[in-house]
């Protein structure tokens, strides 16, 4: 950041108005101070060598160096700067949250889409659970004894009718309680849904898998888990928000 703690970023696009508006749009976030454009990412990687940067802005379609080409040379680097892909492609959104982006914004760039890519980039690490989320021990009953799970161990839940199967990686309990009420308690703890009968640990999840269209999780000792149509994009942005905040 520059002495007044504003970003410093580097937008990266090979066409010159997508490029120039991106420019306008970030110097009109008061977050944002320095902005630097290159118009390739070889031109950005020289950049890179002389100068410390908060943030990269990335087109994902450009001659030579791709932008996943890039993030990934990034990657590489002692202390990865940020990555935000900015995109007219929503095809490779489950390439970017392999890379962990902080973001992935649709072209054209709204005002407001880009100032919520800017808030993940402050906010870089992603929203933990708060203290009181964390430890929190499930009672299960089995045979007549009742015993405690840590809920940081349960990778994914099943609805069953009124009650709900939690599955760890070594055992599946079934507790008196539906999944529509796990979902709205354990929601802050990073419980998504992710089906209709599924939630799902963002923490427990390895791999996000797209073949002919559909979507599906790997979690726990690898465990595959369908995504339904109507989840799979929002379980992409929550994934991407998880690892870039």
């Amino acid at each position: 950041m520059n002495r007044s703690g504003a970003l410093r970023v580097l937008v990266i696009d090979d066409e010159r108005p997508a490029l120039d508006d991106l420019q306008f749009l970030l110097r009109q976030d008061t977050r944002v101070g320095d902005v630097l454009a290159c118009d390739s990412a070889t031109d950005a990687l020289r950049v890179l060598r002389d100068q410390e940067v908060d943030c990269v802005f990335l087109d994902i379609q450009m001659p030579g160096l791709t932008g996943l080409e890039l993030a990934q040379v990034l990657s590489r680097f002692r202390s990865p700067p940020p990555v935000v892909f900015v995109t007219a492609h929503d095809s490779y959104a489950v390439d970017a949250f392999e890379l962990q982006a902080v973001d992935y914004v649709l072209k054209p760039v709204r005002a407001d889409r880009l100032a919520e890519a800017v808030r993940r980039v402050v906010r870089r690490g992603g929203e933990r659970p708060d203290a009181e989320q964390r430890g929190v021990q499930i009672p299960v009953e089995r045979g007549g004894v009742t015993r405690f799970i840590e809920r940081d161990e349960v990778t994914h839940v099943e609805a069953q009718g009124d009650y709900a199967r939690l599955h760890t990686a070594t055992d599946s309990y079934l507790v008196r309680t539906p999944l529509t009420a796990l979902e709205e308690e354990w929601g802050p703890a990073g419980f998504v849904r992710i089906h209709r009968s599924l939630l799902v640990s963002l923490a427990h999840v390895k791999e996000v898998r797209m073949s002919g269209g559909r979507c599906s999780v790997v979690v726990g000792a690898g465990v595959e888990l369908g995504v339904s149509r109507r989840h799979t994009r929002e379980l992409r942005d929550l994934l991407l928000r998880r690892n870039g905040g």
